[in-house]
């Protein structure tokens, strides 16, 4: 204890001899002296505390306050019809700079200046802008995707470089997410797709079907072409309005590759591809038409 008190003392003390020291310490021993001390902090522990509390109400108040904007911009932006992938963005950018603003007004409650952190922020935003040159080229990223629109969320796009693709489910401010036919999320960052080539294969309303499929060399290819044709009109998800064309498109080893060529919804891409292929094939097979495939022929003699 009496080292303690000491120690509490020791500014008071500084430059007095040892008895003036003895003597300041014999006082400290008397009634009522470290009780007096105290409660001097006593004022000082409220007042924290009191700042402490009323940081973390501010802070809930505050959670409320930036979800109750996030859902009055979505309202808004959902009203205009906005493009979901400029919500996700803007979502997310808002978000971001409500909470940096929160926590600049906590701070400002336990007395920190709130022009002093901004000038700290900017003299460290040159040092963190260097450490983080790829999350910001991917937030630019990000703002050129939006701007130019190479492609939405919902739309279906074949990233060229890696060879990733899938369904795009969001755009944030730096990452790009897919999903991919197998359920698989996959991450890329903005900058590599606002930078390099990519196939968006549902950007249009309709899309073509393009088919190959190879008959023997004996058969009437009049007939061939009649047979599928047929197929083509009675497809339900052709588009009517385009011509389905059936043309010789090789001639290959052993068969004649026969193109195929129609148009239908891209909604209805696969579905229309994986009917026509079964279709076909049943219909050359009613008409006793030859599919040819490699085989190999092998002859035995007896020696």
């Amino acid at each position: 204890m009496n080292q303690w008190v000491l120690t509490a003392l020791e500014p008071e003390t500084e430059g007095l001899t040892t008895d003036e020291v003895v003597e300041v310490f014999e006082k400290v021993k008397e009634p009522g002296v470290v009780k007096t001390y105290l409660q001097g902090l006593v004022p000082d522990i409220l007042g924290f505390a009191f700042q402490l509390v009323v940081a973390i109400i501010v802070y809930f108040i505050g959670v409320r306050i930036i979800k109750l904007l996030r859902r009055l911009l979505r309202k808004a932006l959902d009203k205009k019809e906005t493009d979901e992938g400029v919500k996700q963005f803007l979502d997310a950018l808002v978000k971001c700079v409500c909470y940096v603003l929160l926590i600049l007004l906590i701070l400002s409650l336990f007395g920190v200046a709130t022009t002093s952190a901004i000038a700290v922020l900017g003299s460290a935003g040159l040092t963190i802008g260097l450490a983080l040159q790829g999350s910001l080229s991917n937030f630019a990223g990000g703002v050129l995707i939006l701007l130019l629109k190479p492609f939405r969320v919902g739309d279906y796009i074949v990233e060229d470089t890696h060879g990733n693709e899938g369904t795009v489910a969001e755009i944030s401010l730096f990452y790009t997410k897919l999903k991919s036919i197998d359920n698989k999320v996959i991450i890329i960052p903005n900058g590599t797709l606002a930078n390099s080539s990519l196939t968006n294969a549902t950007h249009s309303d309709k899309r073509r079907v393009d088919v190959e499929i190879g008959v023997s060399y004996q058969a009437d290819l009049k007939e061939v072409k009649e047979v599928i044709l047929e197929v083509l009109r009675n497809e339900p998800d052709r588009i009517r309005e385009e011509d389905p064309q059936v043309f010789v498109s090789e001639l290959g080893d052993s068969s004649v590759i026969i193109g195929i060529r129609m148009w239908t919804r891209t909604e209805r891409y696969w579905e229309c591809r994986w009917h026509l292929m079964e279709q076909i094939k049943l219909t050359l097979d009613a008409h006793q038409i030859e599919i040819p495939y490699p085989q190999i022929d092998v002859h035995m003699s007896a020696t």
